[in-house]
């Protein structure tokens, strides 16, 4: 007791003096410090409510021009992807991370039926996995499996059963979520597939790494945003099989992201190998719109877990720097990793998102993006799906108020 009194003491005295810059590694999930970037800065606790409150009215029930979430049939509910006129389980996902957050079990529950009944491979080789794309009346448009949406749902489930209890059938949730995790490893054994079958594990068995996508030559290299190491340790606590396999899967994605993003910049590509070089399909060698995410699973990982001092010592003070130079209201959203070729304008998204580093930064390095975060407008129009799903994960993160449950 004397000793966490101690640690206790030892972290607030860091808090203070340095931002969030000490060494502190959580040794329990009850030890997470969610810090609130936004009231260092000034804003009121009432703004920031009212700020979150209109956001969730506008993506969920606002205007045509506004909303995001759109209810099918009577007890199921999708998010679309506006730009592409699409429904992605990584869309659904996300809903369903915001409905824990922000406690709302009815919207969560019709998000979850619908992946569950339209997006879920019943039979054949991928039976187990999620569909990545359907059409706005919930045709397949894409069948395979894109390793993010299992990823957030299997994280979804268990906080959903964390914070509501489990139901029964499709609503226990964490029986459905082990089962997710159980497909992503050993998918192959479960459906008695060959090595050489052209569909895979969605963690590779070799590298310990989640694939791009589980099949053919896609599940030859990675995504760096779909590494969530913060997540993975969560898995290490909560599943009912292959924790150790968890928590080595989180190591290995510690170490790949020092791989993956560069050294002058800190950004990574959209695609890239296990070892961290860049995949050139199309223009996904670069730091696109995929790779905006990497900046908050690292900053996560860091405040969660903080098992790597490189994140806070050397990535985000790097990472920052590189957007300070270009420009906190000026720069690019699309680049080459070593910051050349910028285009894209600037982007609500990519705003988020290196808000959301900050909070791994001390506090006269990271405020200022911080408060750029706060001045930008609710993303509304054509592109609010991607833009403002990302707009609200870095909202909910700089309040202290995307928590473990």
């Amino acid at each position: 007791m004397k000793n966490n009194v101690l640690v206790h003491i030892i972290v607030s005295v860091c808090v203070l003096l340095f931002g969030i810059s000490c060494t502190y590694a959580p040794t329990d999930i009850s030890q997470v410090k969610y810090r609130n970037a936004l009231s260092e800065i000034g804003i009121r606790e009432e703004q920031i409510d009212e700020r979150i409150a209109t956001t969730v009215q506008q993506f969920f029930y606002g205007t045509d021009n506004q909303r995001i979430y759109y209810e099918f049939f009577d007890d199921m509910a999708y998010i679309l992807d506006v730009n592409n006129n699409d429904i992605r389980s990584e869309g659904i996902s996300y809903g369903m991370m915001f409905c824990i957050q922000l406690d709302m079990k009815t919207e969560f529950d019709r998000l979850w039926k619908f992946a569950h009944e339209m997006m879920l491979h019943k039979e054949g080789d991928l039976r187990g996995y999620f569909v990545w794309q359907l059409d706005p009346n919930g045709k397949i448009i894409g069948t395979s499996p894109a390793p993010d949406g299992e990823l957030y749902f299997a994280t979804a489930l268990f906080m959903a059963s964390n914070r509501w209890g489990d139901g029964e059938g499709l609503y226990n949730y964490r029986e459905k979520a082990n089962t997710i995790l159980d497909h992503m490893i050993r998918h192959r054994e479960i459906l008695g597939l060959s090595k050489g079958s052209w569909v895979g594990d969605m963690i590779d068995p070799d590298v310990k790494q989640v694939v791009f996508v589980p099949v053919g030559e896609y599940k030859r290299f990675t995504d760096p945003s779909y590494h969530v190491p913060h997540f993975y340790e969560l898995f290490a606590l909560w599943a009912d099989n292959h924790n150790e396999l968890w928590r080595e899967v989180a190591e290995r994605s510690r170490s790949f992201f020092q791989k993956a993003t560069h050294p002058e910049t800190g950004l990574a590509p959209d695609y890239a190998y296990f070892d961290g070089i860049p995949v050139k399909v199309g223009d996904h060698y670069r730091f696109q719109n995929d790779a905006w995410r990497v900046a908050m699973n690292i900053s996560l990982d860091s405040l969660w877990w903080n098992r790597d001092p490189w994140q806070r010592k050397t990535w985000v003070p790097t990472y920052l720097g590189f957007f300070r130079k270009e420009g906190i209201k000026t720069h690019n959203s699309l680049y080459d990793i070593d910051g050349a070729n910028g285009s894209g304008g600037i982007s609500a998204g990519l705003v988020a998102m290196i808000a959301t580093a900050a909070l791994i930064a001390n506090k006269k390095t990271g405020h200022d993006f911080v408060r750029e975060l706060w001045d930008t407008p609710i993303p509304e129009g054509h592109y609010r799906y991607f833009d403002g799903c990302l707009y609200l994960f870095g909202l909910l993160n700089i309040s202290g108020r995307f928590v473990i449950y």
